[in-house]
């Protein structure tokens, strides 16, 4: 597969010049300054494609070009948001970018309640607690219905058995602080959102305010709307695409669970077949992210891979561990329930140019100290990549594929 890597723009303080020395080859980045919902202008993309290509990479996929919440709502102004979309669609083909992963997450791109959890090798990794997001729900959001909804929760078989989170998060108000409250809505809202073209910015004075605003833009919308609305979608941009050569591969939820009232669409394998299904041509495809997918104790990774292999365009190589009360936390990509060394060896023999990078990596080694936004720090990125590259190298050779270490004697 090609290596890839989530760049966000001339701005990052992990520069191009750094990646092109670990061996990537591909980047994965969006037009950050276009705010929502405008155009992407051909001068704008061919800036930066260019800017990439002096370092010579090449600009392999883009994420994401956004989905606006009134195309995911279906707002008045929806019609008027898709040409927008198909105009950027246009432009990004003709600068020769073909790959577009998008979501169609409502309101929330993705959630962790902690950003920095200890790991017992003294790194950190990105975690998500039931309790802690009940909490939220609850107590700082104060989100009609949470607690009736919170009192039904009930985890998947295997996970959490037993468990009741609604008791938990009350337990935890005896103890929270406006500074561990301060701490939550930066992790849940700011630090998660806030530096790729979303929603919500860091500069936002009232967040909360904000994002109650959002959520009530999806008051009546349930799962059989929201697929409606994707399907609307889809068949809309689907010429466009065929004229344009344009893969659109949309990102499973993240975590791959119901939150805060939200319908999630993108979350099993019934969720995925639904919606190849429903647009099925061959630019209507999937982002097949290890990791979000094996969040969810439902979902069996490796079999999912090899079902939709033929329409996946793009690919997120990490790994989540559940642990036995259903929280879970980012792995190391040599382990967790994603099993990579298998998807390794199921896309590889789909197809070897597959772009692929290696999403989250562990903070380490001072990553933390270095301003580096959540989840994507260079150096235990960098370690992941080097573990995936020695699984690629080993599974190329099982598979007669010839690897070749980009930038060494060329």
């Amino acid at each position: 597969m090609e290596r890839t890597w989530r760049w966000f723009g001339k701005n990052d303080k992990i520069t191009l010049a750094m990646l092109r020395q670990i061996g990537v080859e591909g980047i994965v980045t969006a037009l950050h300054d276009v705010p929502l919902g405008e155009v992407w202008t051909r001068e704008k993309i061919r800036d930066l494609r260019e800017y990439i290509e002096s370092y010579g990479m090449r600009w392999s996929v883009v994420e994401s070009l956004p989905v606006v919440e009134t195309i995911k709502y279906g707002g008045p102004d929806r019609d008027e948001q898709i040409e927008v979309y198909k105009e950027s669609l246009r432009n990004l083909s003709a600068e020769g970018i073909h790959t577009i992963c998008y979501n169609f997450m409502p309101v929330l791109d993705w959630a962790r309640t902690d950003l920095l959890h200890d790991n017992p090798n003294g790194s950190s990794n990105l975690y998500f607690s039931y309790a802690e997001f009940a909490y939220f729900d609850i107590y700082i959001l104060k989100r009609e219905g949470a607690r009736e909804e919170w009192a039904k929760f009930e985890f998947p078989a295997g996970v959490g058995q037993g468990r009741n989170v609604l008791a938990e998060a009350d337990e935890l108000s005896k103890t929270m602080t406006p500074e561990k409250e301060h701490k939550l809505v930066e992790n849940i809202i700011i630090k998660t959102q806030g530096f790729v073209s979303g929603n919500f910015s860091e500069n936002d004075e009232a967040p909360i305010q904000k994002f109650r605003d959002f959520l009530d833009l999806y008051k009546g919308i349930d799962k059989a709307q929201l697929r409606a609305n994707m399907k609307y979608f889809l068949e809309a941009i689907m010429p466009t695409c065929e004229e344009c050569g344009m893969n659109m591969c949309v990102h499973p939820d993240d975590p791959p669970i119901e939150i805060l009232g939200l319908p999630r669409i993108v979350r099993t394998e019934e969720d995925i077949e639904w919606f190849l299904n429903a647009v099925d041509n061959k630019h209507n495809g999937l982002t097949f992210c290890a990791g979000s997918l094996s969040a969810g104790a439902y979902n069996n990774v490796v079999e999912m891979a090899r079902k939709f292999a033929p329409r996946t365009h793009f690919v997120h190589l990490r790994s989540c561990h559940i642990f036995p009360n259903g929280d879970f936390t980012e792995a190391s990509h040599l382990g967790g329930r994603a099993d990579i060394v298998e998807l390794a060896r199921i896309f590889e023999r789909e197809n070897p140019e597959l772009p692929m990078r290696v999403d989250h990596g562990m903070t380490m080694l001072g990553d933390e100290e270095r301003g580096y936004n959540a989840g994507y720090s260079f150096l235990g990125r960098m370690f992941a990549l080097g573990q995936v590259q020695g699984i690629l190298a080993t599974v190329d050779r099982e598979l007669g594929i010839e690897y070749k270490q980009p930038g060494f004697f060329d």
